[in-house]
């Protein structure tokens, strides 16, 4: 370790160690079960956060048998697969959680240096560029352990490292409220959605007759009927500003919205832009993968689709697109499609069959009072998703900055 000035020099691995996750044998995705711990896959890395929603777990038989890859608060866990420079610091409530074999942990070895601070040092652009530049393979990026150990890292005192986090932190813990705020929007859209059109208990449901269980007035259609399909572009996704923005299916696998801010581009050379273009209201669901998933265009953005989505558009003046959207993230619909998906250890949804689904349309005047409701909620959510987005880029000026004491703290 050099020391110049009154700040330290070293790499990675001398202060830190750096564990990959269980391999092959020792753990497969099928080990998965319902209830038990936590592992966290390259898919739950957010920005900075663990996105927690459809976390799988492990059972206490594995966690004995695997223990050595048990999280503790202030680890961080990397991609090391795909977007390979993702990183989230463990906060104290996913201590005890596990990581996948497609994740490295570092763990933090020496005093002089903090977990937090090294948290941020992974969050800045040169850094990010450093891993991308590194890690091998052409199709698929991957990062190993040696190519982090490798990294130069430069840090101050752990009293300056203290100050510079909690400048950091503050603008994290506003955007992390917004995220509750919210989740509690989403949710509150779920269950008056779910209360109107499951349990069919909407405005004036004490007048209308149910005729075998659906309200007098209401029928069903097949969605082939209502909308049009079209699948996305193929091509490799850029951090570059090089082009339009990119929407993938990881984009919207995990939220019920899309934060553009975290979505790539795609090159534009032969991209035909007018044929993918999005357009406020078209619905995309992951065709891929993760068949079923969905997400909505909401606001007006240069934007395309890639190959794992299908977008919906529709054609039928008697149901909306947020109608439609939550019609599709229902349970009822979700259950049809993971159901029909096929494949083994892929699963995959044609076009074809995403609208082969029988769709409860109810009244039109019903349909348009639950607009007016949902409406004002999405408006709120993306008012929120803006707001991160300027404290994000607050917090990315000051980053760099910061961290190379130009800013003293």
């Amino acid at each position: 370790m050099k020391i110049s000035g009154k700040w330290n020099e070293s790499t990675l691995g001398d202060v830190a160690q750096i564990q990959t996750g269980p391999f092959g044998s020792q753990l497969h995705e099928n080990d998965y079960v319902e209830k038990g711990v936590p592992i966290i896959t390259v898919e739950h890395l957010g920005d900075n956060r663990i996105i927690k929603n459809d976390i799988p777990c492990v059972s206490d038989s594995d966690v004995l048998r695997l223990k050595k890859f048990l999280l503790e608060t202030g680890d961080i866990v990397f991609s090391r697969v795909g977007s390979v420079d993702r990183s989230v610091l463990i906060r104290e409530d996913e201590n005890g959680w596990m990581f996948s074999g497609r994740c490295l942990r570092v763990r933090v070895q020496i005093n002089d240096i903090t977990s937090e601070y090294l948290s941020y040092f992974f969050a800045q652009k040169n850094f990010k560029q450093y891993v991308r530049n590194n890690a091998v393979g052409a199709t698929m990026p991957s990062l190993n352990s040696s190519i982090l150990r490798r990294l130069k890292i430069r840090y101050p005192s752990t009293l300056e490292q203290n100050k510079t986090t909690n400048i950091l932190s503050a603008l994290d813990d506003l955007i992390d409220i917004n995220r509750r705020r919210i989740q509690l929007l989403e949710e509150s859209a779920r269950l008056l959605f779910r209360e109107w059109f499951v349990y069919l208990r909407f405005p004036g449901h004490e007048m209308v007759k149910i005729v075998d269980g659906v309200p007098e007035g209401w029928k069903k259609e097949y969605l082939s009927k209502l909308v049009t399909t079209q699948y996305g572009y193929t091509e490799t996704a850029s951090q570059e500003e090089i082009g339009p923005k990119f929407l993938r299916g990881t984009d919207i696998n995990k939220t019920s919205y899309i934060n553009w801010a975290s979505v790539p581009y795609c090159p534009n050379e032969k991209l035909d832009f007018r044929k993918y273009s999005l357009s406020r209201g078209d619905i995309l669901i992951v065709r891929m993968a993760d068949p079923g998933k969905v997400g909505i265009v909401e606001v007006e953005i240069e934007a395309i689709f890639a190959s794992y989505l299908v977008r919906l558009k529709v054609i039928n003046k008697n149901i909306s697109s947020y109608y439609l959207f939550y019609s599709l993230l229902d349970d009822k619909y979700q259950g049809f499609i993971t159901g029909s998906s096929t494949g083994s250890t892929r699963k995959s949804a044609s076009a074809k069959l995403l609208v082969d689904y029988n769709l409860l349309i109810p009244e039109k005047e019903i349909i348009n009072s639950f607009d007016e409701q949902i409406v004002p909620i999405r408006k709120e959510i993306n008012i929120l998703l803006q707001q991160n987005q300027k404290l994000a880029q607050a917090r990315d000026l000051l980053l760099p900055r910061l961290m190379s004491g130009a800013i003293e703290v």
